[in-house]
């Protein structure tokens, strides 16, 4: 373990408990996941056999209670997840993993009934039961008040109407919380109830399976809803109250997409430096010249600005105190960190770094929607600038 992964002002970021967790996830990755990431981006989805063995690992359900086969622990076990994920250099592997843990099943952690939680839950730890959240539309994205999507009473049932796009999880996902507008009336955010649908519901389809530029093993999809006949039990929440379950887990999952691209930089920006201490180009190593040097300096400092302000907004979380200033900050500037490290090491890298057998090529593919999903940069700036 290098320094730059514990380092804190205080005590230090992780408890003792979770630095063994992570020695350990850190093992199964190196063995099982990048040796193998590049067969699963051909195949564009990661293994569900694998998520079994996270699960049977511990660290698919470490926020949930112990009854449901969770640890019962806090934010940061979440920050830890995600900067080892994002080590892996595969963002679609991070994206399969940290959608099913910290953006999905949330949802169910926070409004399910004991009823759906005994129901789906230890599923969901297992790794048995992947989870997708269906918010976005192609109309309506980080602006989620304008969703189309209906859903109408019928009896004790609901039946959901609408589209949904850029679904992570979204081919081979199990549970998918699914958001609807109940209150065609209600004005902006109002009216949006989240429903759990399971995959194999009669007028539930994959439209499409999406072709992006990045994430390849992340399985991403266009979902339809033709007639979904939903019952009650299945509503997630309180009706009509689902537009603030969904702006509440935000406020983690732009935690967490910060500390998978504070973990993408970090990792980029070592096999840079390993690089060009060994790159020989006019008379002399790469690392002698002192434009590199100062550069990939100024990378590292700006990672660790982005580390810590992640941690700091996770403690701020974890304490209860209100931080959606801090969270946006999070999200606009680890995203833009990341893309902006991943174009200095690909261009350090020099023809290398354009070639599609190195990891930063296919990294700063993969990390170019960290300035998007989520939250893109230009809203989370308005997010911080309405707190000024």
């Amino acid at each position: 373990m290098t320094r730059h992964e514990t380092v804190d002002a205080a005590t230090g970021p992780f408890s003792e408990d979770l630095e063994l967790i992570r020695a350990q996830l850190r093992r199964f990755i190196e063995t099982e996941v990048k040796p193998k990431g590049e067969a699963w981006e051909e195949a564009g989805m990661v293994p569900r056999e694998v998520l079994r063995q996270m699960g049977a690992l511990g660290v698919l359900g470490m926020r949930y209670d112990e009854e449901y086969g969770g640890a019962g622990l806090d934010v940061m076990s979440s920050v830890m997840l995600a900067e080892e994920v994002g080590r892996s250099t595969f963002g679609g592997f991070s994206a399969t993993v940290l959608v099913h843990t910290d953006m999905a099943s949330p949802h169910l952690e926070n409004a399910g009934t004991p009823e759906q939680k005994v129901r789906w839950m230890p599923g969901i730890t297992a790794g048995e039961t992947i989870t997708a959240v269906a918010v976005t539309e192609p109309g309506a994205g980080s602006d989620v008040a304008g969703m189309r999507t209906r859903a109408v009473q019928d009896g004790s049932d609901w039946v959901l109407n609408g589209t949904k796009m850029f679904i992570t999880n979204g081919v081979h996902a199990d549970l998918y919380f699914v958001g609807a507008k109940t209150d065609p009336d209600a004005k902006g955010s109002r009216g949006i109830t989240m429903f759990a649908i399971e995959k194999g519901t009669k007028g539930f389809s994959v439209g499409r399976a999406l072709n992006k530029t990045g994430w390849l093993c992340s399985d991403t999809a266009e979902l339809i809803f033709d007639e979904v006949r939903v019952p009650a039990e299945n509503v997630l929440g309180e009706v009509n109250r689902g537009f603030y379950s969904v702006m509440k887990n935000f406020q983690n999952e732009r935690i967490v997409l910060g500390a998978m691209a504070c973990a993408e930089a970090q990792t980029a920006l070592d096999m840079t430096v390993a690089y060009v201490k060994q790159r020989k180009a006019f008379g002399g190593v790469l690392w002698n010249k002192q434009v590199v040097r100062q550069r990939l300096a100024d990378c590292r400092t700006r990672i660790e600005a982005g580390r810590q302000l992640v941690y700091h907004a996770a403690r701020l979380d974890a304490a209860g105190v209100e931080c959606v200033r801090e969270v946006s900050m999070v999200k606009a500037y680890c995203g833009e960190l990341v893309n902006s490290v991943l174009y200095d090491c690909v261009q350090f890298h020099g023809g290398m770094g354009y070639m599609r057998e190195t990891p930063v090529e296919r990294m700063s593919r993969d990390v170019r929607v960290q300035a998007i999903g989520g939250g893109a940069t230009e809203v989370m700036l308005e997010e911080v600038a309405k707190r000024m």
